[in-house]
């Protein structure tokens, strides 16, 4: 195993530069000490690493692909995909680097290229091949390939049977609650946890917070840690090392944040860090782990009848699974419409989510709408500058201007919530909806149209509208979701009834009512607990309303 793998990357960096000067053409050296150097988010340095091994040897696509990489967490997106390329020109079977470039395709829009691969699609990472899961998540709704796929990359990285020994608990008062993120910083997850982990009940839980990533001082970091009881950084350890804190600080519950995305440390937990481990929040699907117990839901995210699509028991709470902050500051309206480019006096469709969600099924009716509703247009996120000029390409070859897109540029998260009240109704994207994005645009007034389809992904957005009161605006149908969004358009009444009942559920329903979440959510721990100790394995919860 190499140093790399047990997480100790600065450890790992000097064993390369070890290497590397024993042997200048040690390609592979160079290769792991890109990796290294990323991980501590050095990424010019892990370029240039990278690049040497690229130009020792050039026919190897593992090199192409991990540079590739590289370049695509600096945002060059369009020298990551001709990375890709070259990588695939040399490997054409691997599925890892063809997920990797439909990836980067769908973040800038390129919608033909994805659709040149799209056959392909099904059988990636469900053979001998294993791929980052999340990667697939954007390119198809098919749970039961989201549930294979996991299992699949779980069976060939982790050592399950590490994660079956039996912990006991040490007699204490509270219950000791550990989570787990690489994304404790100004990010989506932290604003939808930090009032959660600040409203905790500490006559009940100690609350323990693990970072695992290298970190971002900001003034949310700053928050999150004071939530915590403590809170303790693990991103330079080693998993040994990590293990040995963990033990002394003898969780009965950990929570991993992160699972399957970037910065993920699943290796702390297929090594058993608590009795009970659930997975929550930053990984929207299964993790196809023996050595996770549990995934926090509720009725419509993940049916009754869809179980089997989760290696893990449902903890399922009464209203929705995403965790909320009720007091989420939203900025004083200094700009108007015309100040953000929109039309004073036309409909707003908005749209502001990421790009790699948007695909060419919703994008039609998108324009379809546009064409039908007159001086109407559509707000998108100015993302990055390829997806901008893709999605005005597209637009044109549908017969709609280039001034009927208007493009948003990243702005602070209070400012971000203020403009959402610019617009006049939120359309959701399909295969993967918003889900941060949809609470943000609910919390600022703004109604969300979604569809709801089979996975997690593809029912985020539903969940939240059920428990704002708004089942109404969940279609399930293209043709559903497009008449809906049409007659909000052209019947104002309709619209404006739509809003008034928005603007009462803000306040009553169990949507912004961080309290009572962070209620039900204690009764799945202590629940989660109970089956524990008695020595029962894991099975569904029902959190009771």
């Amino acid at each position: 195993m190499y140093i790399f793998d047990t997480g100790d990357y600065k450890d790992a960096e000097d064993a390369y530069l070890t290497a590397i000067s024993l042997n200048p053409k040690a390609t592979d050296a160079y290769n792991n000490l890109s990796n290294a150097l990323s991980h501590q988010g050095r990424l010019e340095d892990a370029q240039k690493a990278i690049e040497v091994a690229v130009s020792l040897e050039p026919d190897n696509a593992k090199f192409h692909a991990n540079l590739g990489d590289i370049l695509a967490d600096q945002g060059a997106f369009d020298k990551a995909i001709d990375a890709c390329t070259v990588a695939l020109s040399l490997d054409s079977d691997n599925h890892a680097i063809r997920v990797q470039k439909l990836n980067l395709l769908a973040k800038v829009c390129d919608w033909d290229g994805i659709e040149k691969d799209r056959p392909k699609i099904p059988i990636l990472g469900r053979s001998d091949q294993e791929i980052l899961p999340f990667s697939a998540l954007p390119l198809e709704d098919s749970p039961e390939r989201h549930r294979q796929r996991s299992e699949i990359f779980c069976k060939a990285k982790f050592n399950s049977s590490i994660g079956q020994r039996i912990l006991q608990r040490s007699q204490r008062a509270k219950l000791r609650i550990g989570y787990f993120s690489a994304e404790f910083k100004s990010h989506p997850v932290a604003y939808l946890m930090a009032k959660v982990l600040e409203t905790h009940d500490r006559s009940e839980f100690e609350i323990f917070g693990y970072s695992i990533a290298t970190p971002e001082e900001d003034s949310m970091r700053a928050r999150m840690i004071a939530s915590f009881d403590q809170f303790r950084d693990l991103n330079i350890m080693s998993d040994e090392a990590a293990i040995r804190v963990l033990k002394k600080d003898a969780l009965d519950i950990a929570i991993d944040l992160t699972g399957h995305t970037k910065g993920g440390r699943t290796s702390l937990f297929a090594q058993r860090i608590a009795p009970v481990q659930i997975n929550y929040l930053g990984y929207p699907g299964t993790m196809g782990a023996e050595f996770m117990d549990y995934i926090i839901a509720d009725t419509h995210l993940i049916p009754p009848d869809h179980q089997d699509f989760y290696t893990e028991k449902p903890i399922y709470l009464p209203h929705h699974y995403q965790a909320q902050d009720d007091t989420l500051p939203i900025a004083e309206e200094t700009q108007g419409r015309s100040d953000l480019g929109l039309p004073d006096d036309g409909f707003v469709y908005c749209a502001i989510n990421n790009t790699y969600k948007i695909s060419p099924n919703e994008f039609d009716i998108w324009m379809r709408l546009l064409h039908q509703v007159e001086r109407s247009v559509l707000w998108l996120s100015e993302s990055n500058i390829w997806a901008k000029e893709s999605l005005i390409k597209e637009a044109k070859s549908r017969g709609i201007s280039e001034d009927r897109l208007v493009f948003a540029p990243k702005v602070s998260h209070e400012k971000y919530l203020a403009q959402f009240r610019q617009a006049d109704l939120f359309l959701d994207t399909f295969i993967y909806n918003a889900g941060a994005t949809a609470s943000n645009a609910l919390w600022a007034g703004l109604p969300v149209i979604t569809k709801s389809g089979q996975g997690y992904t593809a029912r985020m957005a539903g969940s939240l509208l059920c428990s704002v009161g708004l089942s109404e605006l969940v279609t399930k149908t293209s043709q559903e979701y497009e008449d809906l969004a049409l007659k909000c358009a052209t019947e104002p009444t309709f619209l404006g009834s739509i809003k008034q009942k928005l603007d009462r559920n803000r306040t009553t329903s169990p949507l912004f009512n961080t309290a009572l979440f962070t209620r039900h959510l204690e009764n799945g721990f202590q629940q989660a607990n109970q089956i524990f100790l008695r020595s029962e394995k894991p099975k569904v919860i029902y959190v009771p309303a």
